[in-house]
């Protein structure tokens, strides 16, 4: 936006995008830029004590008979007058706003704002600890499974029971995406995430309460069988050959065989079995179709599928999570039961979180939370290059009736000072809160 874009105190009016020069902390409105809707805005302008603003015409409102704002020459670069603090460029302020009576009802919004930042990050936290404890036990639980198998099951059931508890009990669902140190424990991220993700979807289906134990649990433990499987294969980045490809394809037999084994019912057998089972027919082992793949095995298939798009062996094929939803519903949705896949991306929203957005007023940030009931106003981390990055604002669009997500922008498209601030993940980690209620819960 050029600088001469500027505008007096007394050319401020209704429908004006403006961009104040200010740290985020100096005046008390939730963006450093938006677009006036009231006098009481252009009054708390006024107060913080700047002769110009900046404005975008084209975020503008123009086009309803009125003339556009005329723009106000450039001041004469004579330096500050005394008393006065430089904030931006060819910007002085006056005291500040905290001083002023005028604009203590801003500022007390502000502060509200400021609070609201504080327990969302809290909140972010308190449920990345929960993650990173329910990856260990994952962890614990599969090294168990030859050496203390009984040991291993009950882990596991107790680890289940939590979720599943926890998802049952939430008021409200929000899915965070997690942060980059998550405890090492990366290998058991997988089966959380289908876990956790098929819980939701069960969750939003309502499917029967006594269901869930066996759904988490066959969720949980549905690839057991890769254990049987040769790391060469299961690491391999090049495409897999056709024997490789069969071998890999016997995971399913092999983890039925080693569930038989752990005493597992025979609703968590079945979707070991069956989790690559495809709607249309085009799965395996027994390429079954429709109706012919149990209920609970076509809501592990949806999970699984959309997480192994994220979260590739070869990071470099991975998708973004709203690519992932767009290429199931687009290009593959006949592979899915409509019901299950139309349920997924009711709760995680066209744009999951851990998506690069662009918001209709023109910042750009990432997808942190979304809540399942409101998966279209989530949380978002603003970009904002004079906020340090652990400070970011976090938006609640749920509470910003008038600011949208405007679209998903890939990662390679973002300039690298904003990628660096919003450092999206290179490998996508779900957890769910369920803090409201009292319990936590985890996934990938």
């Amino acid at each position: 936006m050029p600088e001469n874009n500027t505008v007096t105190m007394d050319q401020l009016r209704i429908g004006l995008y403006v961009v104040l020069d200010l740290s985020w902390f100096q005046h008390p409105f939730a963006f450093s830029q938006f677009k006036i809707k009231s006098e009481d805005q252009i009054r708390d302008i006024r107060s913080l004590g700047l002769t110009t603003v900046r404005y975008n015409p084209a975020l503008s409102d123009m086009a309803t008979g009125q003339q556009p704002v005329p723009v106000a020459p450039a001041a004469p670069n004579t330096g500050p007058e005394p008393g006065t603090e430089v904030i931006g460029a060819g910007t002085t302020s006056a005291p500040p706003p905290e001083s002023n009576p005028e604009i203590q009802p801003a500022l007390a919004a502000k502060r509200a704002l400021v609070e609201r930042i504080r327990t969302q990050r809290e909140a972010a936290a308190r449920v990345e600890n929960a993650f990173v404890s329910a990856a260990r036990a994952i962890r614990d639980v599969e090294r168990n499974l030859y050496s203390n198998p009984k040991e291993a099951v009950q882990q596991a059931t107790h680890l289940v029971t939590q979720i599943a508890d926890s998802i049952l009990c939430a008021p409200d669902l929000a899915i965070h995406v997690m942060g980059d140190r998550t405890g090492g424990e990366e290998l058991y991220f997988h089966s959380l995430n289908v876990a956790m993700l098929s819980l939701m979807i069960a969750r939003d289906i309502g499917v029967p309460q006594e269901v869930f134990g066996a759904l988490g649990m066959g969720a949980l433990l549905h690839d057991i069988g890769r254990k049987e499987v040769p790391d060469k294969i299961l690491l391999k980045t090049e495409p897999l050959t056709q024997a490789e490809r069969n071998l890999y394809q016997m995971h399913c037999r092999f983890g039925v065989e080693i569930g038989r084994r752990l005493q597992l019912s025979s609703p968590v057998l079945e979707i070991i079995r069956d989790h690559h089972e495809l709607f249309d027919g085009t799965g395996y082992p027994a390429g079954l179709k429709g109706d012919a793949i149990g209920v609970m095995s076509r809501i592990v298939a949806v999970a699984n599928y959309y997480d192994e798009l994220c979260n590739p062996v070869d990071v470099a094929n991975a998708l973004t999570p709203h690519d992932a939803l767009s290429t199931m519903f687009a290009k593959l949705r006949s592979k899915f039961d409509p019901r299950m896949l139309q349920a997924f991306i009711r709760c995680l929203g066209v744009y999951p979180p851990g998506t690069i957005v662009q918001l209709s007023n023109g910042l750009i940030g990432m997808v942190a939370t979304v809540n399942t009931a409101k998966p279209m106003k989530p949380i978002v981390v603003i970009y904002d290059e004079n906020i340090p990055k652990e400070e970011s604002i976090l938006v609640d669009l749920a509470r910003e009736q008038d600011l949208n997500i405007a679209k998903a922008i890939r990662p390679a498209q973002v300039p690298v000072e904003i990628y660096n601030y919003l450092s999206p993940r290179k490998r996508v980690s779900y957890y769910f809160d369920a803090g409201k209620s009292g319990q936590e819960t985890v996934a990938r």
